[in-house]
């Protein structure tokens, strides 16, 4: 019980967000509305615990000087200054933020998924075993996905890619704001 009504609700807010989407009605148009506007307020209150938990835990680690404790230093450098330029010069397209964006945060997310690369295919072989259904359809999503989202996935097959950024447009978003609702 305590496993299938978190699942039926979910289940319930992806089909609305779903359905809404291909086939949009004033009415659900409006519950999709306030629906966002939930999803704002939760993620700006989820986004002020984040940064607090984050200010928190690096603090002592820079208080206490436990090893490592220079990479504290180095976000709390990155949270203070993305943060200011963010305030101070906005984030339009052609801002002093996008460029550090695009030059340092996207290369560096790039770096950390091909290292997490091997993890997330080990762990993926070890836990999506494909004993039912479900586990199959998530198990080929995620090889979908991780093929799609390499240079040599477009060797495979051109449309590849196209599958990729289609599960993780279309179901993935679905997915995550019915988890947001529910």
């Amino acid at each position: 019980m305590r496993r299938k009504i978190p699942l039926a609700i979910t289940f319930i807010a992806g089909s609305f967000m779903l359905i809404q989407f291909f086939i949009p009605h004033r009415t659900t148009n409006a519950m999709y509305q306030t629906a966002n506007t939930w999803v704002s307020i939760i993620g700006g209150v989820a986004l002020t615990l984040g940064i607090g938990s984050l200010v928190a835990h690096h603090a002592a680690r820079v208080r206490r000087r436990r090893p490592g404790w220079g990479y504290s230093v180095v976000t709390f450098v990155g949270l203070i200054s993305m943060t200011l330029i963010g305030l101070t010069g906005g984030i339009g397209p052609n801002s002093l933020f996008q460029w550090l964006f695009m030059s340092v945060f996207f290369p560096l997310n790039a770096t950390m998924f091909a290292l997490l690369s091997f993890y997330m295919a080990s762990a993926a072989f070890r836990a999506f075993r494909a004993r039912t259904l479900e586990a199959t359809l998530l198990l080929v999503a995620a090889i979908l996905v991780m093929i799609g989202r390499v240079p040599i996935g477009n060797a495979i097959h051109p449309y590849i890619p196209a599958i990729a950024d289609w599960i993780m447009d279309i179901p993935n978003t679905a997915a995550k704001r019915a988890i947001m609702i529910g």
